[in-house]
């Protein structure tokens, strides 16, 4: 492999260790000093010449892990990097993928064009929001499934009578694939919103009756979409309900939703930082296998898709 050194952002840095651990390296050393304002200074304490970089740190609020991310990729390639390289787990701002009404900006587009000017090498990152955002970035994105992960758990589980649900139409392909994966029926729920993190109401296409249920879904963030989805599954006779998502945004009383509602378990991973002593129902899956076997794999110039077992 080509010489190559991994850093991380202040909030990253719990799957950063690992990812480095992975990688049989240590994590980078770098400081970010504070002003009295709030404004940061980024500076890499070793030197990067000739270096392919890889900056580990996921876009979620607040703003400062962006702008971290951005002074970091600046900061890499001012000090002569070969390569400079963003592992985002989570990729924040996806949900703002398009206009979907008059007037509105474009904050996946906007963030995409933030990290190229920025001067990013390739993006490497997991389970985006929508698939299209990929090609909002002039440069090579190396988009994971976290379906890696999540199989071989629910394998694990050996549950009977499985059925695979979308909270909603728009995450159909998403749980679509796991039904054909496992040749198992697939189930979906109609929502309408009322606003936005507020579901109005909602009903069950397919049948769920002693049906052990897996409700796939890209992230949890308020709870509320999960939640009621599961309370309809059981109400329709459903014999377990289980949640899995990939990011666990966990907004607000989130977990305490969670723990209170009918969900016998919820799956995530460590995308992003959510303490699951929180929420007792939670269990939370290792990333960093995943992202460190990628990076090896793009040292080596390998193919990636081995990766996947679906997309």
């Amino acid at each position: 492999m080509s010489t190559f050194k991994v850093f991380s952002g202040t909030k990253s840095r719990y799957v950063a260790e690992d990812i480095a651990h992975a990688l049989g390296i240590e994590l980078g050393k770098m400081n970010i000093s504070h002003f009295a304002d709030g404004e940061f200074e980024v500076c890499f304490e070793e030197s990067v010449r000739g270096v392919d970089v890889y900056l580990v740190q996921s876009t979620f609020p607040n703003c400062d892990n962006l702008m971290e991310l951005l002074l970091m990729i600046d900061a890499a390639k001012r000090a002569s990097a070969k390569s400079v390289n963003a592992v985002i787990p989570y990729f924040g701002w996806a949900r703002q993928d398009r206009k979907d009404k008059p007037r509105v900006s474009i904050a996946s587009k906007l963030v995409a064009d933030l990290l190229s000017a920025a001067g990013v090498t390739s993006i490497l990152t997991m389970d985006l929001h929508a698939d299209q955002i990929q090609g909002f970035f002039d440069v090579p994105v190396n988009h994971l499934y976290a379906s890696t992960i999540f199989v071989p758990y629910i394998q694990s589980m050996n549950l009977e009578n499985m059925v695979i649900a979308s909270p909603d139409v728009g995450g159909a392909k998403r749980a679509n694939s796991y039904a054909k994966y496992f040749d198992v029926p697939l189930v979906l729920c109609h929502k309408q919103r009322a606003a936005a993190n507020v579901v109005d109401k909602m009903t069950i296409i397919g049948d769920v009756t002693d049906k052990n249920v897996i409700i796939i879904d890209d992230m949890i963030d308020t709870g509320g979409t999960i939640c009621k989805a599961a309370q309809l599954m059981k109400d329709n006779g459903a014999k377990s309900v289980r949640a899995l998502a990939s990011h666990a945004v966990m907004s607000g009383n989130a977990a305490e939703k969670i723990t209170n509602s009918v969900l016998d378990e919820v799956i995530l991973t460590n995308s992003f930082p959510f303490d699951n002593s929180k929420c007792p129902k939670a269990t939370i899956l290792n990333v960093a296998d995943l992202f460190a076997g990628t990076i090896k794999r793009v040292l080596n110039n390998e193919s990636i898709s081995s990766q996947y077992l679906f997309k």
